[in-house]
């Protein structure tokens, strides 16, 4: 670790980090499956089944259509819910947070490790259904129960390095997986270019808002849909706690309160990374996004984000050995 950080054991980083992000993944999840599920009630009868998209939004489609094949609601559902053996379902997900959880009991709260053992035990009772009996009653108690999580979290736990840690692993999760979505919106989603501009058009757009809680908070700043302003607000809106920027400035403020190092500077290849996103994000706008294009802009991102995960994980995980000095 940082030689002027309060000491914290890289294994106890490592679990704490994962922890959440694996949280934080498993309530994206079960957004998705909510919102498309009313997307696919609000579309007109025969309108092109879209549950495919969803499954593209986490990067997996290959591995789908190994093992399940055709992209339909039961196959979809099972999948991304409840299947033990696809690492990134809600099932798995809960699964791995709680076994990281339960290496640093010493770490977390009671409370804490209380929930998260309720939040498990829930979704094994569901796993073991053939199929959910009311699935978005299981996707709200799945996100209010990650909610529960968040907020023991922050009133239960001191704001040290190990919950800088949650909190770090929890802003980078949650900026990717905005950045897919929106990706996918932008070019897989939308079944034909004729249905641009048409209500089915602002049905999706809405449903991508809802899909991150933002869709109230959208209509306060800008009111109508727009496809160019939606991609602004989920981008780079320094206040929506789901915007890209939003999510990248936390991220970057916790690695700065782990390292100890001033704003505006660098120890560790993981700062530098954070800090030249954090700054693009900063100056960036939206106009020059779209005519860049806004997949190879979310793609870009991505990679990005990856690359910052790999070096958090050499700087504070494998301890490598840091810089001899802070650099500007």
């Amino acid at each position: 670790m940082m030689p002027n950080t309060k000491p914290l054991l890289s294994r106890v980083a490592d679990a704490v980090y994962w922890l959440g992000r694996y949280i934080e993944r498993a309530e994206n999840v079960a957004r998705f499956l909510d919102v498309n599920h009313n997307l696919m009630l609000d579309l007109p009868q025969g309108f092109a089944d879209q549950w495919q998209p969803i499954v593209d939004t986490t990067g997996d489609r290959a591995l789908f259509l190994e093992r399940y094949g055709t992209a339909t609601r039961e196959n979809v559902v099972r999948f991304l819910a409840f299947d033990p053996e696809y690492p990134n379902s809600i099932y798995s997900c809960v699964m791995f947070a709680r076994e990281n959880a339960r290496s640093v009991r010493e770490t977390i709260s009671s409370e804490m490790w209380q929930q998260i053992n309720a939040l498990y035990l829930l979704i094994t009772a569901e796993s073991r259904k053939v199929a959910p009996d009311d699935l978005p009653g299981f996707c709200h108690q799945v996100r209010m129960g990650c909610h529960l999580i968040h907020g023991i979290l922050h009133v239960t736990m001191s704001h040290n390095d190990a919950w800088q840690f949650i909190r770090l692993g929890c802003q980078l999760e949650r900026a990717d997986k905005t950045t897919r979505l929106l990706d996918v919106k932008y070019f897989i989603l939308l079944p034909s270019l004729s249905d641009v501009g048409t209500p089915y058009d602002d049905v999706q757009w809405t449903a991508v808002l809802k899909s991150v809680s933002g869709f109230e908070m959208y209509r306060k700043r800008f009111g109508r849909i727009s496809p160019e302003r939606i991609a602004e607000f989920l981008l780079l809106d320094p206040e929506f706690p789901r915007a890209l920027r939003y999510c990248i400035s936390l991220a970057d403020r916790s690695l700065h309160f782990i390292t100890g190092t001033p704003v505006g500077s660098y120890s560790c290849p993981s700062e530098q990374r954070m800090g030249q996103l954090r700054s693009e994000l900063d100056f960036a706008n939206v106009e020059h996004i779209l005519s860049g294009g806004l997949h190879e802009f979310c793609d870009a991102a991505q990679t990005k984000m990856n690359t910052i995960d790999e070096c958090i994980v050499g700087d504070f995980f494998e301890q490598r050995k840091l810089m001899s000095s802070a650099r500007a």
